[in-house]
């Protein structure tokens, strides 16, 4: 299936570049307000510089053999899911709808096809002991509960006061497209992942990565589109310029000590006794249970 995979990628990149640069170019494509309009911008941008070139780089390199690439790869699939997730529902129909379709279908099975095809026991086995998984898993937990906190605390205030959450208001929506994939895309592989990086779990260390990978990229899209907002004269958001970018840069960082702790060998490092003078003996798992 890892074919599969790295062929859906390819097209995806093709598709992915279309997009993006006919979002920057083509004017007159999307039809939403300013404030939505200057998000496509922000997110074409950070898509087309940063995005897709980590896409392609990670693909050469998992097509070469690198399993620490194969999860950079993943997050950047699950970037293109996540990303143009949102352009399929949440702008307003345009030219370019088939090929928000075809992203997002592709990416969907592109993650099925690459999840099913890695080897979770022999990427688990890299992670060396040093690999500081509670501090990351809680790092997780801070994000997946942070947002779920807000999104939970705007939708209890429509229940009980009548109060339409502001992102709502500014994108001139009917329902709020961020609360919908972030509580169903985002948060809960969040919580997940970070309960079995807390156990060192190898699907953990999968998740972990795959989700650091885009997390350290799609804050940056938020952080470009609200500075493209604040240059068209959108009052209020500013100030979530250095939000976005924090939220980069400490996911990077989680991103970094977690796979900067992987070690590139292809099997298990066994334990040393000593001076690592006395060779380890297998064991067989049937005398051990004798």
């Amino acid at each position: 299936m890892h074919r599969s995979a790295y062929r859906l990628t390819i097209v995806i990149v093709i598709l992915a570049l279309v997009a993006s640069i006919g979002g920057l170019l083509i004017k007159g494509l999307y039809h939403d307000n300013l404030f939505v309009n200057t998000a496509w911008r922000g997110t074409d941008l950070v898509t087309l510089i940063i995005a897709l070139p980590l896409l392609i780089v990670s693909l050469i390199f998992s097509m070469r053999g690198s399993q620490r690439a194969q999860l950079v790869w993943l997050g950047m699939v699950d970037y293109m899911l996540y990303n143009y997730a949102f352009y399929l529902f949440g702008s307003a129909f345009n030219a370019f709808f088939l090929v928000y379709v075809a992203i997002f279908t592709l990416s969907i099975f592109t993650l099925i096809f690459g999840l099913l095809s890695i080897d979770v026991e022999a990427i688990g086995w890299k992670f060396k002991n040093g690999v500081p998984a509670k501090w990351i898993s809680g790092y997780m937990f801070l994000l997946a509960f942070g947002l779920l906190s807000v999104y939970t605390t705007q939708i209890y205030q429509f229940i009980s006061a009548d109060i339409v959450p502001s992102i709502i208001i500014m994108t001139g929506h009917p329902t709020s497209i961020v609360f919908a994939l972030d509580l169903s895309l985002l948060v809960p592989p969040l919580i997940l992942g970070g309960i079995w990086l807390w156990k060192r779990l190898d699907w953990g260390f999968i998740l972990a990565g795959i989700l650091l990978s885009k997390g350290a990229v799609y804050p940056l899209s938020l952080a470009l589109g609200a500075h493209f907002a604040a240059d068209a004269g959108i009052p209020g958001v500013s100030s979530q310029i250095g939000f976005w970018i924090a939220l980069s840069v400490s996911a990077m960082i989680a991103c970094l000590f977690l796979l900067g702790n992987m070690s590139s060998n292809k099997k298990k490092q066994s334990a040393s006794m000593g001076n690592n003078s006395v060779p380890s003996v297998p064991v067989s798992k049937d005398i051990l249970n004798k």
